[in-house]
């Protein structure tokens, strides 16, 4: 049997059984944005993301900078979606030895610029020769209270952060490799290559029950929460706030705009739910059961886990069948070979 075959989840799950965690300083493993580990009287959190030519980005589509940005970021959210300050990262690359260094030296001035916006530091890292650029961060953050997938309770609101649906249409804009784009159009592209992780929404996040950050969509992100905190959860369609954006690029090519607000990855805002007012945008509510549902006027349907998937050219698609899986994997084998590497 081929990891293809496996599945995501179904190889997740017996390789997790190969290593289990014996720790008692160990808060949180697999399964959340993070792995949190308490070290005297502080909590660390750990996470990891990767970004490989082919399966993530397109390396002739996309500033170098954007990449290192981009990377920076993805991590960045993993830290704040569960409370935490961004600290520490190490780098791993993988290059092929043909490329030219101002691509390679372009993306290290994008993390430098995510460095100086989010306040974290790089202080180690790894290089070796690859077929593909290939490259991994691993980041370390601080918090004094984790806010996981696990604390959704009964009687909490749901909570975003923002508009959502911003990076789906901007990445497919990218790829209709257009001669011109309207402003619109530009603006939409920038949220897909220039993602803000919501450091300035810490402290909010630490007086929630649960939190997670959008990269794989709303719906598929918020299934994590349900299946975590064993509840259910009804996403209220007419609250959900529509960009003006997004609504001018669903007209002109006549698209249904909740598919890009329900199923946008890498938007890197925040779903959340709590029982107190927290200020940002109340788009549902949390009762007892279990499934994510769509609330329209009296109707009440129940939304499959599907996620957000980068749609690359069908010529890329072949080669890509088999790494996609990997790619893609939930965060946690790689939460636990962090911790005990």
């Amino acid at each position: 049997m081929n990891i293809n075959q496996l599945g995501e989840f179904r190889l997740i799950d017996r390789l997790n059984r190969i290593l289990p965690i014996d720790d008692k300083d160990v808060i949180v493993g697999y399964g959340d944005d993070c792995a949190c580990v308490k070290v005297d009287d502080t909590l660390l959190l750990f996470t990891i993301d990767i970004q490989v030519e082919g399966s993530h980005f397109l390396k002739e589509k996309i500033n170098p900078k954007d990449l290192g940005w981009k990377l920076s970021t993805s991590n960045v959210s993993d830290i704040v979606s569960c409370g935490g300050n961004p600290r520490w990262a190490l780098l791993s690359l993988g290059l092929p030895k043909d490329l030219e260094y101002g691509f390679i030296e372009g993306v290290y001035q994008g993390i430098r610029e995510a460095q100086d916006y989010y306040g974290f530091f790089t202080i180690g890292g790894n290089v070796s020769a690859c077929n593909q650029v290939m490259i991994d961060m691993a980041m370390v953050g601080q918090t004094d209270r984790f806010v996981g997938r696990f604390g959704a309770k009964p009687g909490d609101y749901l909570y975003i952060s923002s508009y959502l649906g911003l990076s789906k249409s901007g990445l497919e804009l990218i790829l209709m490799d257009k001669k011109e784009y309207e402003d619109f159009e530009k603006r939409l592209i920038n949220k897909h290559y220039r993602p803000i992780a919501r450091v300035d929404l810490v402290e909010t996040v630490k007086q929630a029950n649960s939190c997670i950050d959008i990269s794989d969509g709303l719906v598929a992100d918020l299934w994590h929460i349900v299946e975590k905190s064993n509840v259910k959860i009804v996403i209220e369609k007419e609250k959900l706030p529509i960009h003006p954006d997004l609504e001018l690029y669903c007209k002109k090519y006549n698209k249904n705009l909740y598919d890009y607000i329900l199923y946008s990855g890498e938007e890197y805002q925040l779903a959340l739910t709590s029982a107190k007012e927290l200020g940002l945008i109340k788009v549902g509510y949390v009762e007892e059961g279990n499934g994510v549902y769509l609330k329209e006027k009296s109707d009440l349907k129940l939304l499959e886990k599907t996620g957000f998937q980068n749609t690359l050219p069908t010529q890329q698609q072949h080669h890509l069948e088999l790494t996609k899986d990997l790619t893609l994997l939930d965060k946690r084998l790689l939460h636990l070979l962090l911790v005990l590497s």
